[in-house]
């Protein structure tokens, strides 16, 4: 079985380096890594040229205008070869060697899976080996996009042709064009999918979807949008509730 990943880059050259570093140790070699580059004006594109003859021809990338982080996602994806595509943020990291071998395993093992996912550490930049939040997807069920529960996007593999067949990302969304795509292929469409009790990677806090009280307005208002153009009734006080979820895990975070 063949795992594409994809990495979005602009300007991304002070995290970039872990992210490409993470990509590079996983013990699974079937693996086709594209970067897709937004016209960048830092080092990012002199990183990714560093680092492609490491990937011995396994590395594919672009650097060209696009509408949008998630407008390059989709046409990483459409680049891809692989039998399953998956992302990673280019300011996130693999902290374990195996995670793409555990997922190739869940697919081989069941050929009914159709998504697998699993958990994600938060950690501030200025300390990489603390976690600050620990966001597990263990409890997570479709009813839950409701109350604004998805689960971790970075954890999210599935088969390529689930694109081609039920659609990518809207990149007409600002911030919630991941939990639209979780929405539509894990609600609307039932794909069967798979939790993997497993910590897929590191995220650095501060992404768009938690700048601020405006980025979470925005973010609130786009998943009722959301909900609502895959057949689900929420509401912005509904949608509240996931806050005091996040504050517990914040309380109970997993060293």
């Amino acid at each position: 079985m063949r795992i594409s990943i994809v990495t979005v880059t602009w300007n991304s050259a002070a995290t970039l380096r872990d992210t490409i570093e993470s990509v590079l140790k996983q013990d699974y070699k079937n693996l086709e890594y594209i970067i897709a580059d937004g016209l960048s004006k830092d080092e990012t594109v002199s990183i990714i040229k560093e680092y492609e003859p490491k990937f011995n021809g396994r590395m594919k990338w672009f650097s060209e205008k696009d509408k949008g982080m998630y407008d390059a996602m989709n046409k990483g994806i459409k680049m891809a070869t692989g039998d399953v595509v998956g992302i990673i943020n280019s300011d996130d990291f693999f902290h374990r060697t195996d995670v793409i071998s555990k997922v190739a395993e869940a697919f081989e093992q069941n050929k009914s899976v159709e998504a697998v996912y699993g958990d994600v550490r938060f950690v501030n930049d200025s300390d990489l080996d603390k976690t600050v939040r620990y966001y597990s997807s263990k409890n997570f069920a479709p009813w839950r996009f409701r109350f604004g529960f998805m689960p971790a996007h970075p954890s999210f593999y599935t088969y390529k042709h689930n694109f081609e067949k039920y659609g990518y990302y809207q990149y007409d969304y600002k911030i919630a064009a991941d939990y639209e795509l979780l929405t539509r292929f894990l609600y609307s469409n039932k794909l069967k999918s798979k939790y993997l009790h497993l910590d897929f990677m590191k995220m650095r806090t501060g992404g768009k979807s938690t700048a601020n009280l405006k980025s979470n307005w925005i973010l609130n208002k786009e998943i009722v949008r959301a909900c609502r153009e895959n057949g689900i009734w929420t509401c912005m006080p509904l949608l509240g509730l996931k806050y005091f979820v996040k504050v517990f895990e914040l309380i109970f975070t997993k060293e």
